[in-house]
């Protein structure tokens, strides 16, 4: 099949046009607040207004959380490059974890200049139409952050943010620049690119990355896979300096805890206390959401070494803002 964006063409988690449209008609026949199949929580379909651009997000909201009406952390997940709010959700399946655990997630949309909903993140040096147009995506996710504090009873002591490949690449960006407001990150697939500025305030971080992964290597430079044409030529650092940078920023131990889990091996950190800092690196790994779905029928195979989802719920129950 040929696109007719080449730009949308990004880090091999792309949903092909049929399926792109297949979606945009499901989101056009979903009611404003509906059920998803097989989810027990609402489904809300949302927007605001930020930067002169209508805004769209799904929320998903647990029955129970409804019920008790008590503060509950919010999970924000954010897509890859070329994805959207339906993808990240099938993909990772943080809402039926929403419904066992007791939290709200939000699966943001990115921006995108084409007709059907294969959407970017403005991460500094990637990617596609959100970079090139400097779109302001920190203040939309604070502001989303604000309407959903506004509309249910959140947590501010545990909000959480996570993304997949651009979208973890934004997480690190999000947890710069709301490091006053998120307690944590965990960017599964991403980068950092050298010259992040530092948070003002220390930010807890969990990091996965594939050791196989062509789109965003995991020893750092420039990506190998089809979304190359969407970066600005910046190559991303080794993955290991993901959680050398959160450490320096929480104040921790420079030097990590490294054990072997058969499939993984996890680096921690020695954080002073809320704060913590682990890395994941999966040698089998590739390109996707571990123990999810392929982000598109052409992405790599999600593998079983772990579950991304376990995992960094477990993480984030853990580690609050203070």
């Amino acid at each position: 099949m040929r696109f007719v964006v080449p730009i949308l063409v990004l880090l091999a988690v792309l949903v092909p046009l049929e399926e792109a449209d297949a979606q945009l008609r499901r989101r056009r026949d979903r009611a404003i607040l509906g059920r998803s199949s097989g989810q027990r929580g609402a489904q809300n379909r949302l927007t605001l207004q930020h930067g002169g651009r209508t805004r769209s997000y799904t929320l998903h909201v647990p029955e129970r959380v409804r019920q008790e009406n008590a503060p509950v952390p919010l999970v924000i997940m954010l897509h890859g490059g070329g994805g959207n709010a339906d993808n990240a959700e099938s993909m990772s399946g943080f809402s039926p974890k929403a419904d066992r655990e007791g939290f709200i997630v939000a699966y943001p949309d990115g921006t995108g200049g084409g007709r059907a909903p294969m959407f970017t993140w403005n991460a500094g040096h990637c990617c596609g139409y959100a970079m090139q147009n400097k779109v302001d995506d920190v203040g939309f996710i604070g502001a989303l952050i604000d309407q959903v504090q506004r509309d249910h009873r959140i947590d501010p002591d545990r909000i959480y943010v996570t993304g997949m490949s651009n979208g973890g690449m934004m997480s690190h960006r999000v947890g710069v620049g709301l490091a006053d407001r998120v307690a944590a990150i965990a960017p599964v697939v991403g980068a950092v690119f050298g010259d992040e500025a530092s948070p003002r305030a220390p930010v807890s971080a969990i990091i996965i990355n594939g050791m196989r992964d062509e789109s965003v290597p995991y020893d750092g430079g420039k990506s190998g896979g089809l979304g190359a044409r969407a970066w600005d030529g910046t190559p991303t650092r080794p993955a290991v300096e993901q959680g050398s940078f959160w450490a320096s920023a929480g104040r921790c131990n420079p030097t990590p805890r490294e054990s072997d889990g058969g499939g993984y091996t996890l680096w921690q950190y020695d954080c002073p206390s809320p704060v913590g800092v682990a890395r994941y690196a999966i040698p089998e790994g590739g390109h996707a959401w571990p123990g999810g779905r392929r982000g598109s029928r052409r992405g790599d195979d999600p593998g079983h070494a772990l579950d991304a989802t376990d995992v960094i719920w477990d993480f984030f129950k853990a580690h609050p803002k203070r």
